[in-house]
């Protein structure tokens, strides 16, 4: 709601030399279409009272550190999958997660012929459901998108999946969540 106060001030705030030239100006279009979701309508105009979050893809290209994920994920041929409905718990490794494999290792799985080793992988790091962190610490195990299941272990030093350190917790997208880890997990 805050964010939606902002952004009238600023166009207000942006209208008011027109304003003060004597030129009408219009703030909210007549013809407005009212959202499909979450929005307060009235007859003037459609004003939405939440912003959903990007989805899972998005979330990790904005963020900046999921570079090697992305492109994974596009060599793969897995974006529309992450962009799907779900819902989908990510653990992402970041860029230096990835950086921490054998030299070539990366490179290797990016070519089309390593696609089945590389959607395996990929799909190895995704459970299906939206699994909070308050939730994957009562648990021992999570069967991936995969097939196989992931060790959980929960320590005085945090959470582990396999032997992957969760670095950040519950960052909702959409349709999930992304937990970011510290290294690549193999099935």
């Amino acid at each position: 709601m805050r964010n939606l106060i902002v952004a009238l001030a600023l166009v207000v705030l942006s209208a008011a030399p027109a304003a003060e030239a004597g030129k009408r100006v219009r703030l909210f279009s007549r013809a407005a279409k009212p959202c499909a979701q979450s929005c307060a309508t009235t007859s003037a105009h459609a004003i939405p009272t939440s912003v959903e979050a990007p989805d899972i893809v998005d979330t990790a290209v904005k963020a900046g550190s999921f570079k090697t994920l992305v492109a994974a994920v596009k060599a793969a041929g897995l974006v529309e999958t992450l962009k799907g409905d779900g819902p989908f718990t990510v653990f992402a490794p970041t860029d230096e997660a990835f950086a921490k494999l054998p030299e070539g290792t990366v490179e290797s799985l990016l070519k089309p012929e390593n696609k089945d080793k590389l959607v395996a992988i990929l799909t190895y790091h995704v459970v299906a459901g939206n699994v909070k962190a308050a939730d994957v610490v009562k648990l021992q195990e999570a069967k991936t998108v995969q097939g196989k299941a992931v060790k959980i272990q929960v320590t005085d030093g945090g959470v582990k999946v396999d032997d992957a350190k969760v670095v950040k917790t519950d960052i909702e997208c959409s349709n999930g969540v992304i937990h970011v880890i510290d290294s690549v997990i193999l099935p």
